[in-house]
């Protein structure tokens, strides 16, 4: 951004060069009982687990945001709370209602709900292991202004 806020009119600003990061590639994580624990990623939350042992969750799903946020919180952070692990990650989801529908029948209890934030519907859940999964439908995209 430094270099377009350099160039000058009529100048073109020169290409970024090659060598950096364009996206989240996967997560990894140690689990005490990883298939257990995939396991109920599937079963309670739908993950789509492929044959070995993990899953693809693809950008261009419907529904899906366009963009994967990342943030780092300060070590005191109680956004966390209340898992212990150092992580937390944030599921994108295509239906709020039908998923909390599903956790509810699997007896998971939500932690909290929120449908009145500006970038959409949260809830929060623990996995198995204690670790905090923050659930996330967007606000659907605005419907283009017809002229």
């Amino acid at each position: 951004m430094g270099i377009l806020m350099m160039a000058g009119p009529g100048v073109a600003a020169s290409a970024e060069p090659a060598g950096h990061i364009t996206g989240v590639g996967g997560v990894f994580f140690k689990a005490k009982d990883p298939k257990g624990l995939a396991a109920w990623y599937r079963d309670v939350l739908g993950m789509p687990l492929e044959v070995w042992g993990g899953a693809k969750l693809r950008y261009d799903a419907p529904r899906h945001p366009p963009a994967l946020i990342w943030s780092a919180f300060p070590a005191t952070t109680k956004y966390f709370a209340p898992s212990t692990s150092e992580f937390m990650i944030n599921y994108a989801v295509d239906d709020m209602d039908a998923l909390l529908a599903r956790l509810e029948a699997k007896s998971v209890a939500v932690l909290k709900r929120t449908d009145d934030d500006p970038n959409g519907r949260f809830a929060w859940v623990l996995d198995p292991e204690g670790n905090k999964i923050e659930l996330w439908e967007p606000k659907p995209a605005a419907s283009p202004v017809k002229p």
